[in-house]
């Protein structure tokens, strides 16, 4: 047996005939951009999360970057940001001119640690550096611990970003993400727990304001009319035909949160003792973006990961290098007392296989593969 990190072709052949008519329906149409299917969609998602406004664009990073284009966020300011994520996370920040400062993040859930927000801001204060906001991204799927972001940001008037590339469809204390943040962004990547079939993303909010400046600035910052231009934008739009494959799957997207679950509750049942296993707090709950392990400290991660790619368990590394040690950010600034944890975690973690339609049989040989190796 060989199982696949991630294969969506179980997902394809169980709604075919619907992703197959959806897009005759748009070929039929001939509105490939911002079609009918575009709205029908935004407002499905935005019923789906309880925001009132759901606007998407053509992808994830384009979602971060219009929403701080939507804030006004550019020269002279910073941004808190957590340094163990993909890049993405932090890259819009300087594109618009301001300053990315990096926050560590918490060892056992992987998200911002509060203790790191609140030393960056008053190490920027001693500075005099202007913090605006924050971004706190809800790493492999399980959201941050958002009312304490939340109680910081209003003490210090800073707004907040969530980036839930990885966590859409997810909860905390009984509300969706999406409906938490000011502002919230996400990826519809095709390995994301809701991907379309290319690139897309969607940024939520209930404020009217600023949804009303994010549908101008996708469409180059039109007012009126797309030759009046009000605003200097980008072009970013999500395509009618991404979004009527997104319509279809988003109809079966609770039942696959469902499914990853159970997948990830069994991996945690049966490897607790051989690695630390992720924990979710009662709280919030997860969409498992991914099923990420961290090694216990006697252990080699290049040797286990050696050992189960020889065994055909295929694993990812997510990430390997802090954003704060990448050439490109490691000049700007950081949590005074270090990213040990974000170091740490990038020397430590490992990812195994988990998607909505990894089989019984191959889940089971996972287990057992590493249960006869390191047992």
């Amino acid at each position: 047996m060989k199982p696949k990190f991630f294969d969506l072709s179980v997902q394809q052949n169980r709604i075919k005939d619907k992703i197959y008519n959806s897009i005759q329906r748009v070929l039929d149409n001939n509105n490939y951009i911002l079609g009918s299917e575009v709205k029908i969609l935004e407002k499905k998602l935005s019923d789906f999360c309880g925001s009132k406004f759901a606007i998407t664009c053509g992808n994830g990073t384009d979602a971060l970057l219009l929403s701080l284009m939507a804030l006004n966020v550019g020269k002279g300011d910073v941004v808190l940001c957590p340094s163990f994520s993909f890049s993405a996370s932090a890259e819009a920040i300087p594109l618009l001119g301001a300053e990315p400062m990096f926050v560590d993040v918490d060892y056992q859930n992987f998200n911002i640690d509060i203790n790191s927000i609140n030393r960056c801001i008053e190490s920027a204060k001693k500075q005099k550096k202007k913090i605006v906001g924050v971004i706190s991204v809800d790493l492999f799927g399980l959201p941050a611990e958002y009312d304490e972001i939340i109680k910081i940001a209003r003490k210090e008037k800073l707004w907040i970003i969530s980036d839930a590339a990885q966590s859409f469809g997810a909860r905390y204390k009984n509300k969706c993400v999406g409906n938490i943040a000011d502002i919230t962004t996400t990826s519809f990547f095709p390995s994301k727990p809701l991907g379309c079939y290319g690139d897309g993303g969607a940024i939520f909010t209930s404020n009217e304001s600023l949804a009303e400046k994010l549908y101008s600035l996708r469409v180059h910052g039109k007012g009126k009319s797309k030759y009046e231009n009000i605003s200097i934008g980008i072009n970013s739009r999500l395509d009618t035909l991404q979004a009527s494959i997104l319509i279809e799957k988003l109809k079966i997207f609770p039942n696959e949160i469902k499914l990853r679950q159970n997948i990830a509750e069994k991996y945690n049942k049966k490897l607790k003792e051989l690695f630390y296993v992720p924990n979710i707090e009662n709280h919030k709950s997860s969409v498992w973006a991914q099923y990420t392990l961290k090694i216990f400290e006697k252990q080699n991660r290049d040797e286990i990961i050696f050992k189960l790619n020889e065994k055909n368990v295929p694993t990812m590394i997510y990430y390997p290098i802090p954003i704060h040690c990448q050439d490109a950010y490691k000049n700007f600034p950081i949590d005074p007392k270090g990213l040990i944890v974000s170091e740490k975690l990038s020397k430590s973690v490992f990812s195994l296989p988990l998607y909505p339609y990894l089989s019984n049989n191959e889940q089971n040989f996972i287990i057992q593969t590493i249960k006869d190796l390191f047992i």
